[in-house]
């Protein structure tokens, strides 16, 4: 008997989503589909609004990736300012702008590994989910001190953020052409130096241990961590003008299963000649792909797993050196293993604190030249590496100043295709020739989408509640079971 299971909502995500997974008449997974019940609207919410507003509305999208809207949207009025892309800024507000954006990096990174995705690994997907979560890990003796390092990481990064946006969510430190703030030498000597734990060597020290963590764990489940969600796909990022991951500023890079590149050194300026986007039925998220290769084979990951594929490598010295050791493990091809996003996200987080330390111990940050404007344009695009991916801020104004019109392409988007594909592979290996609904089984498929750190409000264009329910349906949808929890 053919059978539909759904999954809804999925949990320890960001937003609210739902996954069905259809059965045939032997108990085989034929069909599995994310889908994302949330409408949002912000596209249109903007329109009409004066342009310099957009970085301080559209972050209201979100409170867990404010400020990557937030610079996202700057980067676009920069355009629209005549201050030009990215490094066009004076070095005080490029750098106060890094900065904060590295900030944001360490705090979700450390949010979404330590919090959502740890206790799957460190705890098991098949534990008791009453325990499976942040306060098993604390209550712990084994990972109590992890855990505390995670909150502390996070504490470090969201105090960034509120020093240089002058809030730790939805702040206002980045306008049109610059930053509206310095750092003062109290607060970069706080970051720098401050008190255990809570300063930058401290910060560096813990991201390369969480490395490390990750790498001991891979040692002991190699067989889950690499074939648990294992597929081929195309990869998309920003790299820097010298190939660097850069998670601020520079050219799209797209590279396919290979490693051969589909795109390189474009600037995102002509995206659009890039990329396009497939509206379907049954989700509000769309899918974007490369249109040199159509919507059939022209999806790409976007994210940490994607962005180490991409770049040649990593500006910092000891996340060089990890960098070192993650593109060993595959020869030097890209890495198709889901789970191994993890680790690419544990060796971001120690280029961000490092990339924090750097910048800490510059004096541009002292300067007082933060604004810089030119010749105002009609129409910009902004883009910035945000924690889940490539995120693209697209605006058009008119003569009144007013925004006309406006287009988001957030990081789950560009991973919507990717999800779906993690969540097909995972279903088959739990769910064929059973046709029973399990704990475990829930929880993997969410599991393989976790590691893509999900943000569903910002991926959709709110409705939902969040009791996760399953439903079993026959070939002609009359229901035949149900379990909540």
């Amino acid at each position: 008997m053919a059978q539909k299971i759904t999954i809804s909502p999925v949990t320890r995500v960001e937003g609210h989503g739902k996954v069905t997974i259809h059965l045939n008449d032997e108990g085989e997974v034929t069909q599995s589909r994310f889908h994302i019940v949330e409408f949002r609207g912000f596209e249109r919410f903007v329109q009409g609004r004066p342009y310099w507003e957009a970085p301080v509305l559209v972050q209201r999208l979100c409170g867990i990736c404010p400020v990557s809207h937030h610079l996202g949207a700057a980067k676009a009025m920069d355009v629209i300012v005549g201050a030009g892309t990215g490094d066009g800024l004076t070095p005080t507000g490029e750098k106060m702008r890094r900065l904060m954006h590295y900030g944001q990096i360490l705090q979700s990174h450390a949010l979404h590994f330590f919090h959502l995705a740890s206790p799957d690994l460190l705890l098991g997907i098949d534990a008791d989910p009453a325990v499976r979560n942040v306060i098993g890990l604390v209550t712990s003796p084994d990972y109590r001190d992890l855990a505390v390092q995670g909150v502390m990481m996070r504490k470090y990064g969201q105090e960034i953020i509120e020093a240089t946006a002058g809030k730790k969510i939805h702040g206002t430190g980045a306008i049109p052409g610059g930053i509206n703030k310095n750092l003062s030498v109290e607060e970069r000597d706080r970051f720098l130096k401050g008190e255990d734990p809570l300063n930058a060597d401290t910060m560096i020290s813990w991201a390369e241990a969480a490395v490390t963590l990750f790498r001991e764990y891979h040692k002991k489940h190699r067989d889950m961590v690499d074939h648990f969600s294992k597929f081929p796909s195309n990869h998309l990022s920003l790299v820097g003008k010298d190939g660097a991951l850069d998670l601020y500023h520079g050219k799209l890079r797209a590279v396919d299963a290979e490693g051969n590149k589909l795109l390189d050194d474009v600037d995102y300026q002509h995206y659009l000649d890039h990329i396009a986007e497939e509206v379907r039925s049954w989700t509000y998220m769309k899918f974007p792909y490369l249109t040199k290769l159509g919507n059939e084979k022209g999806w790409y990951r976007v994210g940490p797993l994607a962005r180490l594929n991409t770049c040649d490598f990593i500006p910092t010295p000891k996340a060089q050196q990890a960098f070192e050791v993650y593109k060993a493990y595959t020869n030097g091809k890209p890495n198709d293993m889901c789970m191994h996003t993890h680790w690419a996200r544990l060796i971001e987080s120690l280029f961000a604190a490092e990339s924090i330390k750097e910048l800490l111990e510059d004096s541009d940050l002292q300067g007082e030249d933060r604004v810089k404007k030119g010749t105002r344009q009609n129409e910009g695009i902004g883009l910035i590496e945000a924690p889940r991916g490539t995120l693209f801020h697209h605006y058009r104004i008119n003569a009144s100043d007013q925004i006309e019109m406006a287009n988001l392409i957030v990081s789950t988007t560009h991973n919507n295709q990717p999800m779906n594909e993690a969540i097909h592979i995972v279903a088959k290996a739990q769910m064929n020739g059973r046709g029973k609904i399990t704990e475990p089984m829930m929880n993997a498929v969410e599991v393989a989408i976790r590691a893509y750190d999900p943000c569903l409000s910002c991926a959709t264009h709110a409705l939902g509640k969040m009791p996760l329910e399953i439903t079993l349906f026959d070939h002609r949808d009359r229901l035949i079971d149900r379990k909540v929890r």
